[in-house]
């Protein structure tokens, strides 16, 4: 049977990714510095777009107050999920021009987020989230199964919690997530998102194509190398004395916490996004910054004079100026609106450690955030990027108050893996010369208070707070008598 060519109709339903729905995500995840550097750009490209100098500005600093039985999502109107992308769906603003009557790219203008629009240091959560969404063979799924892996991972790079919690945020399997995982355990810094110190190192030495039998055999008794009892371990690894002096050499080049940062200068310049106060009744109001937002308006009075003034070859670039303005005020109010959603949804998860401190922090993760404010999780990791917000507790990036659940003994009460090295934290600090607590000592003062730990998550939490076991502590404070 010959099947004849022939034309066929189908319809189907695809998002448009207009490159003006690519500039509203990725405002999204600006900080306030690189938000006023691509405004500057583009006060100085066009005409239409005038700053505003009096004391009202066009974009209004939004505030919202916070009862008991109130949700940000009763305040607020419309996410920039449904409604930017209804508009991409229908096409808006695709038809752009340059100044001579051109199609133009918006990346030409504004790029694909790519360059550095401000001299803004990205985290390592941020520059993961980049490696992830440049990593071509991904699925969106696996992106989010990404983002949560971020999330996941402790101060030193290390995966905080078993894949199987994942698995429950993603409701996706083990198997998809542990396919994620050795992905990006070669992102830069590669030996993120190990289980273990051998797992973070083999992971780069496999980056270097170093990882052969003989230094499988070293990585399966780190312990002996700690011992130094290396005649018994260069017999097991099967190698002569050069050999075995250069493996050694070789591993101390690697990075057993290659997810710790320098702290740089940038960091006492940080600008609070949103503040948060309790009113006199005692509510919890969450206000905009406004000296973050761009009073920005778009001069019509200008746009039709130049409309009624103009020859028609200068129609084009008139309305590719009036869209680009147009658009770009929008984004930015709408970035504004998401803004104070999430961070009303927020506190309203967190008042407790807004009243009390870090030990009374709850467990929260992104996902419920987008559950609760009907946003996608990808839009809550975006605009909690390089946000901070100032509390009575101090300032804060937003991403601080997502927080795994420790378990604990009372179904009624919640400990976050942040209350909990707080308080480690805070015992050690309290230490005298004559008494040091081990870590099952700690361990026993968290399960007096209700908190289901074990001991080597203590020494994780403990490690990850720079703070050395019992015995370092003991010469320590010896040494300083």
């Amino acid at each position: 049977m010959v099947t004849l060519p022939g034309l066929h109709l189908r319809q189907t339903h695809n998002l448009a990714m207009t490159p003006q729905l690519r500039l509203a995500i990725r405002l999204l995840q600006m900080t306030s510095a690189e938000m006023e550097a691509l405004v500057e750009e583009e006060l100085e490209r066009n005409p239409f777009l005038v700053r505003e100098e009096a004391e009202e500005s066009v974009i209004p600093a939004d505030t919202g107050r916070l009862s008991a039985d109130e949700t940000p999502s009763d305040q607020e109107e419309d996410s920039l999920d449904t409604s930017f992308t209804q508009e991409a769906a229908a096409g808006g603003f695709d038809d752009t021009y340059s100044e001579e009557g051109s199609p133009q790219d918006w990346r030409q203008r504004y790029g694909d987020g790519d360059q550095d629009v401000a001299s803004h240091t990205p985290s390592l959560a941020e520059r993961l989230d980049e490696q992830l969404r440049l990593t071509p063979h991904f699925t969106e799924q696996q992106r989010l199964i990404g983002r949560s892996l971020i999330e996941h991972l402790d101060p030193a790079g290390r995966l905080d919690c078993p894949l199987e919690m994942i698995a429950e945020e993603t409701a996706e399997s083990t198997t998809a997530i542990e396919d994620v995982r050795q992905s990006m355990m070669l992102f830069e810094p590669v030996g993120l998102f190990a289980h273990s110190l051998k797992e973070c190192l083999a992971a780069q030495l496999q980056a270097r194509n170093r990882l052969d039998p003989a230094m499988t055999v070293l990585l399966d008794n780190l312990d002996m190398v700690a011992r130094k009892d290396y005649r018994p371990l260069r017999q097991l690894c099967g190698v002569d004395e050069a050999d075995f002096t250069e493996m050694i050499a070789e591993l101390r080049h690697l990075d057993p916490k290659p997810g710790f940062e320098v702290l740089t200068s940038n960091t006492s310049s940080r600008i609070a996004d949103v503040f948060v106060q309790q009113d006199a009744d005692g509510q919890w109001t969450v206000r905009i910054n406004e000296d973050t937002l761009p009073r920005l308006y778009l001069d019509q009075t200008l746009l039709e004079r130049a409309r009624a003034a103009s020859p028609a070859s200068d129609r084009p670039f008139i309305q590719n100026q009036a869209y680009h303005a147009s658009w770009l005020l929008r984004s930015i109010e709408e970035r504004t609106r998401t803004l104070l959603r999430v961070s009303l949804e927020i506190i309203k998860h967190q008042s407790d450690f807004l009243s009390s401190g870090i030990s009374f922090m709850l467990p929260l993760t992104m996902k419920t955030v987008a559950t609760e404010t009907g946003l996608h999780e990808s839009t809550i990791s975006r605009i909690t990027t390089g946000k901070y917000i100032a509390t009575p507790q101090g300032l804060f990036e937003l991403k601080y108050f997502f927080t795994r659940k420790i378990s604990s003994f009372h179904i009624s009460k919640e400990h976050s893996s942040e209350a909990v090295r707080y308080k480690i934290q805070k015992m050690i600090s309290q230490e005298t010369g004559a008494h040091v607590l081990s870590d099952e000592e700690i361990v026993q003062n968290l399960r007096n208070e209700g908190i289901d730990i074990a001991r080597r998550t203590v020494a994780k939490y403990r490690d990850a707070l720079h703070i050395g076991n019992s015995v370092q502590r003991k010469r320590e404070k010896a040494a300083s008598a």
